[in-house]
């Protein structure tokens, strides 16, 4: 069985928290591992706080002031898609194939996001959307499923 929802949120806090119980909602519904379910919901928080932070540019109308995030449920992966309107990964810009990820100080408050889901994900592909500007973070994880699932993949 597959599952999957896309949202389009302004690039407001309240919209993070949104889109993390939507997702731990549906994967508790089909009877996702509540480990796994926590890994995708924090690594989803981080990259709509991203997004949120990072994703808009006033010059490029109303459009920046959103972003969409996109969740999969196939069979027995999970891939979860946030883009924005922003300026996009500089380091991409540049010619780099991926921007580099650097490692927060432990008692940092900020800059922790993108490694958070490189640890909590299977595969993360961090770049910018071809053409029209923007970051894409997409990220994927192998489930598991609970004994009673009812969706449980074949």
């Amino acid at each position: 069985m597959s599952i999957w929802w896309s949202l389009h949120l302004r690039r407001e806090a309240a919209s993070v928290p949104l889109a993390r119980r939507l997702l731990i909602g549906t994967m508790e519904t089909a009877g996702v591992d509540p480990d796994i379910s926590y890994d995708l919901s924090v690594a989803l928080s981080e990259a709509c706080a991203n997004a949120v932070e990072h994703g808009g540019d006033t010059g490029r109308g109303p459009g920046s002031e959103a972003y969409r995030v996109t969740a999969y449920l196939d069979g027995e992966k999970c891939r979860i898609e946030v883009a924005d309107a922003g300026p996009g990964f500089p380091a991409a810009a540049a010619g780099r194939s991926r921007p580099p990820v650097r490692q927060a100080h432990t008692d940092a408050e900020n800059g922790r996001g993108l490694c958070l889901i490189e640890e909590l994900a299977d595969h993360v592909h961090i770049g910018n959307k071809p053409g029209r500007g923007g970051a894409v973070v997409s990220f994927d994880k192998v489930l598991k499923w609970r004994e009673d699932a009812p969706l449980m993949a074949v």
